[in-house]
């Protein structure tokens, strides 16, 4: 289950450790999660959010309103 504050629907990834011998062990890679407190205007406070780092980058390029709006949510399910 993830938690409200979190806006991707990202999962880890699943990949192989590779030794010398090309022995293959299976990890995960995880997600860059960041805990972040971003500014919306709409609502004229700050929500904190956990967001990945190529999601942050998104959000600093188009805002927080538009990223919502292009993943299908708003902004006042982070309230």
């Amino acid at each position: 289950m993830t938690s409200k504050r979190r806006i991707t629907k990202k999962k880890p990834r699943f990949g192989n450790n590779r030794s010398f011998s090309l022995k293959a062990t299976r990890r995960r890679f995880r997600l860059n999660l960041q805990n972040q407190r971003i500014y919306v205007p709409e609502l004229g406070r700050s929500v904190r959010v956990q967001v990945t780092a190529d999601e942050l980058k998104t959000i600093d390029k188009v805002g927080l309103t538009e990223f919502m709006r292009r993943q299908g949510r708003s902004v006042k399910e982070l309230l």
